[in-house]
C-alpha cells in the first residue's frame, strides 16, 4: 500500500476515509473534537502518524473542489432597476408559511363582483371566471354566485323601472307634442287673421274725398307687402299673362292665390325619338301649373309685307299641366358614354329637360346653350312642387280638423261592427273643435282619447280596480253630454268595447277562483259595476256544475251500493250547499232565484241517478232503507243555507223499472259483467 501510494480509488474492503471540506489546522482543535478523540482512544502520537495521510487526502480534495471564478462585470449606475418577481401562490408564500391567515385576510382575498369588467361586451366569460375562481374555495364560489344573483336582480329591476319611465315619458311627450301642434295651428290662424287685418288697413289708407281739404301725405306703410297687395299683384300678373299668351285664360282661370313663379323663353321643343327641333316655345311656371306656349307668326296685312325687320310673332298656349301630375328630369344627368354622349353634346342635349306626363315624355332644349337657365328652372320647379305639397297638406289637415278628434277616438282599436260603420257625415264642419265639461274644466275629445289610452294600459296590466273606475267615470261623462249625441255615441262605443274585453278577463278569473269566497266576491263586484251581473252569474254557476260532474265521475262503484250512494249524495249536497253559500255572499238577494233553480236542476239529476242505482233493489229491504237514510241525512246539509229540499229528495224512484225479488244485502256483480257506471245528470 505504501509503495503504490495513497489513492482514493482503492479497492480494498477497508473503510473508506471520510472526505470533508478543507479545514484550517493551524489553530488549536475545538473542544468537541478533542472529546471525540478521547472517547475513541486516540493518542497524540496516533494523530501525528495520520498527519501525512491527511495532508495527501486534503491535497486531493483541494484539487477536486477547486473552482474558478470569472471577474465581476462592470455595473452601469444608470441602468434601470431589476423588475420585481411575480407574486407567488398563497400556499408557497413565506408569509403564509410563517403565520396563520386570519379571517380578515380570507375575507379580503375573496373574489368580488367587478361591475366595470362585466360591462365590457367583449369580456371572455369562461377565461375570466376560471382565472378569478382558480384558487377560491367552495364557500367563496357560493358567495360570488350569490353576489352575481343580487347584481342580476338589481339590474333587472332597474331595467323594468327604466322601461316604465321611458314609456311614461314617451306618452307625456306625445301629449305635449300634440298640444303644441294645436297651439301652433291656433297661432298660424291668428297670424293669418292679423296679416289680413293689416292688409285691409293698408288698403284703406287712401284720401277720403268727403274729408276736410288738407294736403294728403302718403305713408310708407302703404308700400308694405301685405296679403292684399300680393293678391292684387298676382291678379295683375294673370291679366298680363292672358293678354300675352293667347288661349291661356281657358287653362288658367282666376283662382285665389294663383300667381307666376318663373317665366323663361328661348326654348325649343324636340322630338323625343330623334331629338330634332320642332318649334320654339315659351315656358311659364306658376305655383300650381306649368304652361307651355308655342311661338307662331302673326297675320299681317298685304300692304305691310314689304316692310323690313323681324317677323312678328305671338304666343299661343299649347300645353298646361298641374305640377303634382308631372315629373321634370334633367337629361344631362342620364347621358351615356362614348359616341352617344358626344352626339348628345353636339345636339345640345346637356341643356335639355324632359317633362313626363304619365307615360308620355316632352323634351325641351334651351337654345342659348346656357345651363344656368336650365338649372334655375329645375330648382324653382322642385321648390314650387314642395311648397304646393305642403300647402295641400295644410289645407287637408285644416279641412279634416273638425273630424280629427272623432276619427282618432272612433277609428282606433275597433272591436265591434258598430264602430267600423260609424258615419262622420253628420258632424258639423263649422266647429273647429268640440269642448266638453269635465269637473268644471273645458276639455276636448283628445283628452278623452288620452283617458282611453290609460284605460287600455290598466286592462293590459290587469289593474282591474283602476280599469273599472275609469270605465265608470267615462260612462258618467258620456251621460252628461246631452247636447252632443255624436260625441256621446263615440265615447259609449269605445267604453263598451273596453268593458266587454275587461268583463271577459274577469269572467275567466272568476272561473279559476270559484271555490274561494273572497276572490269570487271581488270578481263579481267588478263585473256588477261593469253591468255584467248576468255574465258573472252564468260563469259562476257553470263552473260549479262542471265541478259537480267531475267529482261524481270520480266516484267508482265497486259492488257496495250503500257506499256508492253515500259518496255521490255527499258530493251532490255538499257542493250544492257550498255553491248556495258563496252565491248568497257574492250576489244580491234579488238574484237568489237563479241559484235555487240551478240547485233544483241538480237535485233532479241526483234523483235520476239514484233511481237508476236502486232500480234492481227490492223496495222495503234493509239495503233500500239504508240508502234512503244516507240520502236524507246528506240532504239535511242544505238547511244550513236556508234551503229545504226534503220533499223533493228521492222523488220518482218508482219510475225506474221493476223491483228485483229478494234483493237483500249487497249487490253482486257476475263474472265478466261490468259494474253499472253512474250517469251524470241531464243538465251536466
Amino acid at each position: 500500500m505504501e509503495g503504490r501510494g495513497l489513492t482514493l480509488r482503492s479497492k480494498s474492503r477497508r473503510q473508506r476515509p471520510q472526505i470533508s471540506a478543507p479545514k484550517p489546522i493551524s489553530g488549536p482543535l475545538p473542544a468537541n473534537i478533542k472529546a471525540k478523540e478521547a472517547r475513541q482512544g486516540a493518542s497524540p502520537a496516533d494523530r501525528d502518524q495520520r498527519a501525512p495521510q491527511k495532508d495527501a487526502t486534503s491535497d486531493l480534495v483541494k484539487r477536486r473542489y477547486s473552482t474558478r471564478f470569472n471577474p465581476a462585470p462592470d455595473f452601469d449606475a444608470n441602468a434601470p432597476p431589476v423588475p420585481l418577481l411575480p407574486p407567488q401562490p398563497g400556499g408557497l408564500a413565506p408569509a403564509a408559511i410563517s403565520r396563520k391567515p386570519s379571517a380578515s385576510d380570507l375575507a379580503s382575498e375573496a373574489p368580488k363582483v367587478d361591475l366595470n369588467a362585466l360591462r365590457d361586451p367583449s369580456l371572455p366569460v369562461d377565461r375570466y371566471v376560471a382565472s378569478l375562481l382558480a384558487n377560491a374555495s367552495e364557500e367563496e364560489i357560493q358567495k360570488y354566485q350569490a353576489s352575481l344573483r343580487k347584481v342580476k336582480n338589481r339590474t333587472s329591476t332597474d331595467l323594468q323601472q327604466n322601461v316604465y319611465q321611458n314609456r311614461t315619458q314617451f306618452i307625456k311627450i306625445s301629449k305635449e307634442a300634440e298640444k303644441l301642434k294645436d297651439e301652433m295651428r291656433t297661432l298660424r290662424t291668428l297670424m293669418a287673421e292679423l296679416t289680413t287685418a293689416l292688409g285691409q288697413t293698408t288698403v284703406g289708407n287712401t284720401p277720403n274725398p268727403m274729408s276736410p281739404t288738407e294736403e294728403y301725405v302718403p305713408k310708407r306703410n302703404a308700400n308694405r307687402s301685405s296679403v292684399a297687395n300680393l293678391e292684387s299683384m298676382w291678379n295683375v300678373q294673370l291679366q298680363t299673362l292672358w293678354k300675352t299668351v293667347e288661349g291661356s285664360q281657358k287653362f288658367l282661370p282666376a283662382v285665389p292665390g294663383r300667381h307666376i313663379v318663373l317665366e323663361t323663353g328661348n326654348w325649343a321643343e324636340l322630338d323625343s325619338a330623334t331629338w330634332k327641333p320642332r318649334r320654339p316655345v315659351h315656358i311659364v311656371l306658376l305655383n300650381d301649373h306649368i304652361l307651355v306656349a308655342a311661338k307662331k307668326r302673326k297675320r299681317v296685312d298685304q300692304s305691310q309685307t314689304n316692310r323690313r325687320g323681324p317677323v312678328p310673332t305671338k304666343l299661343v298656349a299649347e300645353e298646361c299641366w298641374p305640377l303634382q301630375d308631372i315629373d321634370m328630369i334633367d337629361l344631362a344627368a342620364n347621358l351615356g358614354t362614348g359616341a352617344a354622349r358626344e352626339e348628345a353634346v353636339d345636339r345640345g342635349i346637356t341643356n335639355a329637360i324632359s317633362i313626363r306626363v304619365g307615360s308620355k315624355p316632352y323634351t325641351y332644349r334651351q337654345d342659348k346653350r346656357d345651363t344656368t337657365t336650365k338649372n334655375e328652372l329645375l330648382q324653382t320647379f322642385r321648390k314650387t312642387v314642395e311648397d304646393l305639397r305642403r300647402m295641400l297638406r295644410s289645407e287637408t289637415e285644416a279641412a279634416s280638423k273638425p273630424l280629427e278628434a272623432y276619427g282618432l277616438l272612433a277609428g282606433r282599436m275597433s272591436y265591434t261592427p258598430k264602430s267600423e260603420t260609424f258615419d262622420f257625415s253628420e258632424i258639423p264642419r263649422d266647429k273647429s273643435d268640440l269642448r266638453i265639461d269635465v269637473d268644471g274644466k273645458q276639455q276636448n275629445l283628445r283628452w278623452v282619447e288620452s283617458q282611453v289610452d290609460d284605460l287600455d294600459i290598466d286592462i293590459a296590466l290587469q289593474r282591474f280596480e283602476l280599469a273599472v273606475t275609469s270605465i265608470e267615470r267615462l260612462r258618467k261623462l258620456a251621460r252628461g253630454l246631452k247636447g252632443n249625441a255624436m260625441a256621446q255615441e263615440v265615447i259609449n262605443g269605445k267604453v263598451d268595447e273596453r268593458a266587454a274585453k275587461l268583463a271577459g278577463m274577469l269572467s275567466r278569473a272568476l272561473v279559476d277562483t270559484h271555490s274561494f269566497p273572497m276572490a269570487t266576491k271581488t270578481n263579481v263586484s267588478w263585473l256588477s259595476r261593469l253591468g255584467c251581473e248576468d255574465q258573472a252569474r252564468e260563469a259562476y254557476l257553470k263552473a260549479r256544475s262542471e265541478v259537480i260532474a267531475k267529482r261524481v265521475r270520480a266516484c267508482v262503484f265497486e259492488g257496495d251500493l250503500p257506499l256508492y250512494i253515500f259518496q255521490i249524495s255527499f258530493v251532490y249536497f255538499t257542493l250544492i250547499k257550498n255553491t248556495i253559500s258563496i252565491y248568497q255572499q257574492c250576489f244580491p238577494s234579488v238574484m237568489t232565484s237563479s241559484c235555487i233553480r240551478w240547485a233544483k236542476q241538480h237535485l233532479d239529476g241526483f234523483n235520476a241517478l239514484l233511481g237508476r242505482q236502486l232500480s234492481s233493489v227490492q223496495r222495503g229491504t234493509s239495503v233500500w232503507e239504508k240508502c234512503l237514510n244516507i240520502v236524507h241525512d246528506h240532504a239535511e246539509l242544505l238547511a244550513e243555507v236556508g234551503v229545504d229540499f226534503t220533499d223533493l229528495v228521492a222523488r220518482g224512484l218508482e219510475d225506474y223499472g221493476e223491483q228485483a225479488p229478494g234483493g237483500e244485502g249487497m249487490r253482486t256483480v257476475q263474472p265478466g259483467e261490468l259494474p253499472p257506471s253512474p250517469a251524470p245528470p241531464a243538465m251536466i
